[in-house]
């Protein structure tokens, strides 16, 4: 079981590529941005926690994450990329695909890609998204940007994604292309959509049972047929090492941290404590 971290990124925030070194350098195995293009003044979608008021500016500031997984690939060397989550649907599928597999090939096959169905609707109407068909619109994605990946002739015939046959490199480094992992509530209706789209889940950070989740989640892959398990990927507060041993016994593939919003000092320091609460150092 590896431990990650997940920065996020805003323009008056820690330096991504200086963070995730001193990561990699104390021992983390995974670093994680997210994904927001704006944030519309005006919103009726309520945040996650359940509130209307967002719990601080970041989400007003967050960087590009692929532009910054792209500057933490030039100053890191084994730590895996990741999004948490990225929401591909708000992106062109065919110039999404070409920028994920350049981070992938120039990182050397690092890139995990995490995606969500998009809690902010407002942001994801802004994209032209229609709200009722977002799980579709994302699966064709997920589909055609791996033929993409791929294929040395791609094509795609969707409702949100239609091109002929047309070359594409670089492909990713990683046979297949990027591990895909799916941050959202653990119910039958997500699993059902990982088992069908998806390489495994990512927890949100409100999930209450994870291990009764994964259990749930593989007994659905093994009743698809798919091979192997689903990939796991457990978002947590603060350490506990009774969790810990838990989540080893139930083979979850890695536990990753937020870091606070404080100056670039104090998160490093931050994960100097982290590192030492968690065996790494």
């Amino acid at each position: 079981m590896d431990f990650g971290i997940t920065l996020f990124t805003s323009d008056r925030g820690p330096r991504p590529e200086r963070l995730a070194a001193h990561a990699e350098g104390l021992g983390f195995r995974s670093f994680y941005v997210p994904e927001h293009t704006h944030i519309p003044v005006d919103r009726e979608a309520l945040h996650p926690t359940g509130g209307k008021e967002l719990p601080d500016d970041r989400y007003r500031r967050t960087l590009d994450p692929w532009a910054t997984l792209g500057a933490v690939s030039a100053a890191t060397t084994d730590i895996r990329l990741g999004t948490a989550v990225a929401l591909p649907v708000e992106s062109d599928p065919i110039g999404l695909a070409k920028t994920i597999a350049t981070v992938d090939h120039l990182s050397g096959g690092r890139v995990t890609l995490g995606v969500g169905f998009g809690w902010n609707l407002d942001e994801l109407r802004d994209h032209g998204v229609p709200l009722g068909r977002r799980r579709t619109m994302l699966r064709e994605y997920l589909e055609a940007m791996r033929g993409l990946w791929t294929e040395d002739e791609a094509e795609f015939h969707g409702e949100f994604v239609d091109f002929p046959p047309s070359w594409a490199w670089p492909k990713p480094v990683q046979e297949g292309g990027p591990k895909v992992v799916v941050g959202a509530a653990g119910n039958e209706k997500n699993f059902t959509w990982i088992c069908r789209a998806a390489d495994g889940w990512m927890t949100t950070p409100i999930e209450t049972d994870a291990v009764a989740g994964i259990g749930e989640l593989r007994r659905m892959w093994d009743a698809a047929g798919r091979s192997g398990k689903p990939y796991t990927v457990i978002l947590d507060g603060k350490p506990d090492s009774a969790n810990h041993e838990k989540w080893r016994l139930a083979e979850v593939d890695e536990v990753v941290y937020g870091t606070p919003d404080a100056s670039e000092d104090e998160v490093l320091a931050y994960l100097d404590r982290l590192a030492v609460k968690l065996g790494l150092t």
